[in-house]
């Protein structure tokens, strides 16, 4: 038995078997976190205003075409790229940031008067679903694993 890699390009293929994947021995090889997130970006000076003027992540390098920007242990870097799509991908995938719960409202409040796009709406409060200049999702999101896990298994009795 194999997991196939989904490819956008016919003659890409990858096949890892899983006969032959094994738990890291000894803590060693096992992965601990997000080390950094990598967004390519249409205009860099638009996304560097965004990210730091809108949502508060701190400019740590600025360069013509890319930039690092962190948010708590977050290290986001921001890379021009003159292929970029022009619109939000139509799946689910997107990035979740972390916000305190009583600092939420605020934020959605100033995401709103800068005009960000919604992709989703949310039946919950501790989520805001919104676009960037460029289209990636993004999430706001007070709670954590815990908690997540806590509403889906109320949700599902």
């Amino acid at each position: 038995m194999g997991f196939a890699l989904a490819t956008s390009s016919p003659s890409a293929s990858l096949t890892i078997k899983s006969d032959v994947l094994k738990a890291p021995q000894n803590n060693r090889g096992k992965i601990t976190g997000l080390n950094h997130l990598t967004l390519a970006v249409s205009d860099l000076q638009r996304s560097v205003a965004f990210y730091s003027e809108a949502l508060g992540f701190a400019v740590k390098m600025h360069g013509p075409s890319s930039a690092y920007l962190e948010a708590g242990d977050l290290w986001l870097a921001l890379v021009r790229d003159p292929d970029m799509r022009r619109e939000p991908l139509l799946e689910y995938s997107h990035a979740a940031f972390t916000i305190a719960a009583e600092d939420l409202p605020a934020l959605i409040d100033q995401l709103a008067l800068v005009g960000v796009n919604r992709w989703q709406e949310s039946d919950r409060a501790d989520s805001f679903y919104f676009l960037d200049p460029d289209g990636h999702k993004l999430e706001l999101h007070s709670g954590n694993l815990d908690s997540r896990l806590q509403a889906r298994s109320v949700s599902h009795a």
